[in-house]
């Protein structure tokens, strides 16, 4: 089943009050985080909190995925065992750069005996993830790994690599692109990483509008300001869907069902164009249901 994903906003495990506010925010998706936004001494106290959170089951339709600490990290072990034992709809793993780090992942999960409706989401952030991000993907053809999507992770990139980050992201392209298409390849969802000048209200509806185009289905959020615009952006437009609808329907007419074109509305309309519009009444329909 599809699901809204223009939305996941990080909330920082060792906030109690971040985790409440949470209940209430229009996000699509919660990532719970142990990782960046818990400092080293925080870690244990952000672990207990957000797995009293996840297992009070207060956050409603949202997807609810836990960040994981990196695999070099000496808590990532406590902190997967934890998602295991209170069952988020997924863990997000950073830094994830090679299939041995996927596997070992998939392999601890196994011998926690965790529910196989954990999914396993993975940052592409490193120079080697984003070389070998068709490698990665193509694991979700296994159901022992969980891989359920991608999350791109540009500033990670920058700072690993020296390449800079600039006004609408001209060095970034051909990484998010190659990110996309490995994701796409095999069916994987893909979200953008988060946008940093949280009062630059203007550069975030540009960088929203961006992640759309490319080919993201939402982006990661750092601040609940941002959850409106970023919405906003991902939600197919009425006129689309009513459109998307027409096509369909045209297609279903007995007299096109054969056919791999047919004229509508005085435009060429072909079957790629039906697989268009099905994901985009899925989406919309998804939402409704969500009440957003």
């Amino acid at each position: 089943m599809i699901r809204p994903r223009r939305s996941l906003l990080f909330m920082p495990g060792s906030n109690a009050r971040a985790l409440e506010k949470a209940r209430l925010l229009p996000a699509d998706g919660l990532i719970l985080d142990l990782e960046d936004a818990v400092a080293p001494d925080a870690k244990d106290t952000a672990r207990d909190q957000i797995a009293a959170a996840v297992a009070a089951r207060g956050y409603g339709h949202r997807e609810v995925l836990v960040r994981i600490n990196a695999l070099d990290s000496p808590w990532w072990l406590d902190d997967i065992a934890m998602a295991a034992k209170v069952k988020p709809d997924g863990i997000l793993v950073p830094k994830v750069s090679s299939v041995q780090d996927l596997t070992a992942v998939a392999d601890r999960l196994s011998d926690l005996n965790a529910d196989m409706a954990i999914r396993v989401w993975i940052m592409i952030e490193t120079a080697r993830g984003v070389l070998h991000a068709e490698e990665l993907a193509a694991q979700s053809r296994d159901s022992e790994m969980r891989l359920a999507g991608f999350v791109f992770g540009p500033n990670d990139i920058s700072r690993e690599t020296g390449i800079r980050m600039l006004p609408g992201r001209p060095t970034m392209i051909p990484m998010i692109t190659h990110c996309v298409l490995a994701a796409r390849v095999h069916g994987l969802v893909v979200l953008d990483g988060p946008y940093s000048d949280i009062a630059n209200v203007d550069g975030f509806a540009q960088e929203c509008a961006q992640a759309r185009d490319l080919g993201f289905d939402g982006k990661t959020l750092i601040h609940p300001g941002q959850i409106d615009a970023c919405n906003a952006t991902f939600t197919p437009p009425a006129e689309d869907v009513a459109q998307a609808r027409a096509i369909l329907a045209a297609f279903e007419r007995p007299e096109n069902k054969g056919r791999g074109a047919i004229q509508l509305d005085g435009r060429m309309v072909e079957r790629l164009h039906a697989e268009i519009a099905r994901k985009t009444i899925a989406i919309a329909d998804a939402i409704e249901r969500a009440g957003k």
